[in-house]
């Protein structure tokens, strides 16, 4: 019995769903698949590492992500300025480059200055041919190198954001953190016209003797 101006019941039960159901049983198969290709790859690419080029450590944009640490596309022209590499060196002996970005800040630069001096401490170098050209390693180094098999060419140092319990000092009571604030911001805000007046200053006292 139907009731009222409603739409007429059609359910459609006797659709052959079975055909539409997908399933992976293949997983375990292309698991083992994946794992064995990677190792024929280490195979063919030893005793260079498996992992991809060397990347900087980068802060992630926005206030929420921001003090984390993650691996970055690449060095600044300046970081590898600063460590002593050429940017077509550095495509060559496994380090990515990215000209696009800018270092605001002396603390990111110096954590990737030091990184890329870590990696060329422990970047052993294959002469191509017989001779060996200039920044190649010594033969007698290259005998017992072993393959770098690891994720990370140079793990990404998780920096502990813990800060343990310790007696509040007298400094600490001191301190005025809202009006140290107020004074930063104003101080960044006004910088360049204070800047710009003391200069004008400095420019009419000469003129004037």
């Amino acid at each position: 019995m139907v009731k009222h101006n409603n739409v007429l019941p059609n359910v459609h039960f006797h659709k052959y769903w079975q055909r539409y159901v997908k399933t992976w049983f293949n997983q375990p198969g292309r698991k083992k698949s994946r794992r064995l290709a990677r190792q024929k790859k280490a195979a063919e690419l030893a005793p260079r590492p498996v992992a991809k080029l060397l990347r900087p450590v980068v802060h992630p944009p926005t206030q929420r992500y921001n003090l984390k640490v993650r691996r970055g596309r690449g060095f600044t022209l300046e970081e590898l300025k600063e460590a002593g590499i050429s940017r077509k060196t550095a495509r060559t002996i496994g380090i990515s480059v990215d000209w696009r970005r800018k270092n605001r800040s002396m603390e990111s630069l110096n954590t990737n200055v030091d990184r890329l001096k870590e990696y060329k401490s422990k970047l052993i170098i294959f002469p191509r041919k017989n001779k060996a050209k200039t920044g190649d390693t010594e033969r007698s180094e290259i005998q017992n190198v072993q393959q770098n098999a690891s994720k990370d060419i140079i793990p990404i140092p998780k920096p502990s954001l813990r800060i343990k319990a310790r007696a509040i000092t007298d400094d600490d009571r001191q301190f005025e953190a809202y009006n140290t604030l107020r004074k930063a911001k104003v101080d960044a805000k006004y910088f360049g016209r204070r800047e710009k007046r003391a200069r004008e200053k400095a420019e009419a006292a000469e003129q004037k003797k």
